[in-house]
Parts: C-alpha cells; structure tokens; sequence
C-alpha cells in the first residue's frame, strides 16, 4: 500500500464484537487488504471480483457486522464499517464497494421476520447477501401463502458471489395505495445476467438478476416503511432509521477510492526534484478535500452510533455524505485533469480511481439537489439552520 500521504489513512483495532484475526494469526482485514490491492487490476478487467477476494470480504466481517446477535452476527457499529470499508476501498475500490454493501444488506435482512432471517442465517452469519431494492422493478403477485416475482432487476452489486438476494417491487397495499415491498430470495432461484459494462466499479459485478415464477413465502418479505422504524429491543444499528445511514455507507467506498487516487497522483505524476508550478497547490487542495470528506462521514458515523435520530441529524447525514462524496469527486477530477499523458494510459491507477470514484459518487443515494432539498426542510421546520 506504500507510506501514508495526507489523504491517506490507518487502520487499527479490532471489529465490534468480532475479532478480525483468524485462526491462522494473520489479521483478517490486513489479509483482504494485501488481496484487495493485488486483484484490483484484475476485477476491473474481469468485471466481478476473484472469488477468492469475495471469501476473503467475509474472513474480515463484513457480512456478519450488522447480523444480529441471535445469529451470532456482530451487529456492530457505522464508525467501523466506514473505516473498514474506506480501508478495502482504497486498496480496490469495487472491493470496498461490495465490502460495505454486503454488510448492508445484511441490516435491511434483519427487518424479515423472525421465520425470514431464520431461512437466511440459520446455517451462520456469514451470508454474502446482495440486493436490487431502489428502485421496485420486475413485479409482484399475491399468491397463496406469499407472493410470485417475475421479471428482471438491475445492478446488484456482487451478486455472482451472494448466497441470498434481495429483491423489491411495488405491491398493492391494504389501503389502497401500493407499496415498496423487498423479498428475500435464495441466488440459486435467480439467473444472473451480465449486463454490467459501467465505466468505474467494473470489479463490482453489478450484474442484474431475473427469474420467472419465483415463489416467495410471506415471511421473506417487508416494506420498505418498515426501514422507517426502529427495530424494538434491538441493537443500536437497527434503531436508526435507513435514511440516516444509506448515504454514508454508500459514500465510504467513494471516500476510500479519492485517498487511493491521492496516493496513485503523487507516485504517478509527481517528482519531488522537477515539480512543475502548479502541483504543490493541487496535491494540497485535492488532499485537503479529501480528509475533509473524511471528517464529515466520521462525523455522520458518530450520529448514527451516537445521537439522537432526529429529522434533522437524519437529515444533516444525507448533507454531509453527499458533500462528502462531491467533495471527493471534484478532488479526484481536478487529479485526473492533472495527470496528462500517465493518466490516460490503461494501467493508470489514478485514471481507475478517476472511474471508480466518478461511478461511484453518482449513485442516486449521493445525489447532492435531494440531500440539500431533505437539509433545508428538516432546518427550517426546526426554526433555525445549522
């Protein structure tokens, strides 16, 4: 990974409840790192992570960490999967990306009902579990018992490697009104179709997913209104609402993939004895940004473990990992521009992190006019702004 540079980061302590190091003595996430790095190249022209890469996401916790406890999960807290998952991210930002959305999905599986979760972590917490939730697709039929899916969902992220994936569509609701309703259903069930060709996060597998005739049993189903609503009696990470917590889970992966960018533009392009003018302000800039954008998803990390749930913290964590993300994004585009020649060449590092951030940052969660728009009316409902 080479020496630390302003951007960069560190990595210490140990999982929340779950001890990262294996039987072997070598560190769990330490190992995923060294694999994460080394396969990175190699996932980008793949187009899916090396299965190798994907056993190792689940040696370092990220499928258990927010498992409950009943299922010998972690439920651990955001402050160490946004560490963690920038961490993977910055050695392989596709990694880092199904890294932090495999333990996710995991939180969302933990709104079924007791029966549901049963079906999904009986054989143990360390399910690798995909999904296509936002926004509904294929469709949903009542049936006897459950429901009938049919049709086809796009970008699920990891899912050549997930043992469950979840789905959503819109169902009739008993008022009337329909509802967004998500169904667990076994990756075996589903037929995986290659249709992820994206310009960053190639490594990710974002792949869609169909089936016909897919018989879902009513216990492997929620709304999700459901997400709306702490989970009674349970862990702090399932008594925060969704809202407070998506954005910054989706901006760790962004974070991770701007310090490795930082870190390739300064190897790349940067000779301490011939800086051109212009470089010194750049590389302060963009790291400046960078560890900014750090501080505001530690800080939405802190709230969500932490503080109270309230309109306006939920509301203050879409503001900050949005800006967080934008702020990486421009960052890393000012580098790319900055590169010149090195940049364009296929074995570029900063020109993959270019991508992988690019991609990454414009996921509908980051989207900086909603976050704003949620920001504004949550402040001045409360008569003031922060």
């Amino acid at each position: 990974m080479g020496e630390r540079i302003p951007g960069g980061s560190e990595h210490s302590g140990r999982h929340d409840g779950y001890s990262r190091h294996r039987p072997d003595g070598r560190d769990a996430l330490g190992a995923l790192l060294e694999m994460a790095d080394r396969e990175a190249a190699a996932a980008d022209k793949r187009r899916r992570l090396d299965a190798r890469v994907a056993a190792a996401v689940v040696d370092a916790g990220f499928a258990r960490h927010f498992v409950p406890v009943e299922w010998s999960g972690t439920a651990g807290s955001f402050a160490r999967l946004i560490a963690d998952a920038s961490a993977v991210a910055e050695a392989c930002a596709a990694t880092g990306w199904c890294a932090a959305l495999y333990a996710a999905h995991g939180r969302l599986a933990a709104y079924l009902p007791e029966r549901g979760q049963r079906d999904v972590w009986s054989p143990g917490p360390d399910v690798r579990i995909a999904a296509s939730v936002v926004p509904p697709q294929g469709s949903a039929a009542a049936v006897p018992g459950g429901w009938r899916l049919d049709g086809e969902w796009r970008t699920a992220s990891g899912v050549d490697h997930a043992e469950w994936v979840l789905l959503a569509s819109w169902t009739p609701g008993s008022d009337g009104a329909r509802e967004h309703r998500v169904f667990a259903v076994p990756r075996a069930e589903l037929t995986i179709r290659d249709t992820w060709d994206a310009v960053g996060l190639r490594g990710s597998g974002s792949n869609s997913v169909s089936g016909e005739g897919i018989t879902v049993p009513a216990h492997r189903s929620f709304t999700l209104g459901a997400l709306l609503r702490p989970l009674p009696g349970a862990a702090r990470c399932h008594r925060v609402p969704y809202p407070m917590v998506a954005a910054p889970i989706f901006a760790a992966p962004v974070l991770g993939a701007a310090r490795a960018a930082v870190r390739a533009w300064t190897a790349e392009c940067v000779r301490p004895e011939t800086r051109r003018p212009g470089q010194d302000l750049l590389l302060a800039s963009a790291s400046a940004r960078v560890h900014a954008a750090g501080l505001l998803l530690a800080g939405t990390a802190e709230r969500a473990d932490q503080g109270e749930s309230t309109p306006l913290a939920v509301a203050e964590n879409r503001r900050d990992a949005a800006t967080a993300a934008a702020w990486c994004r421009e960052a890393v585009n000012d580098l790319f521009h900055a590169s010149g020649m090195r940049g364009q060449s296929p074995h570029s590092r900063v020109q993959r992190a270019w991508r992988d951030v690019t991609t990454a940052a414009s996921h509908g969660a980051l989207g900086l006019d909603a976050a704003a728009g949620a920001y504004a009316d949550a402040a001045l409902a409360g008569g003031g702004r922060r």
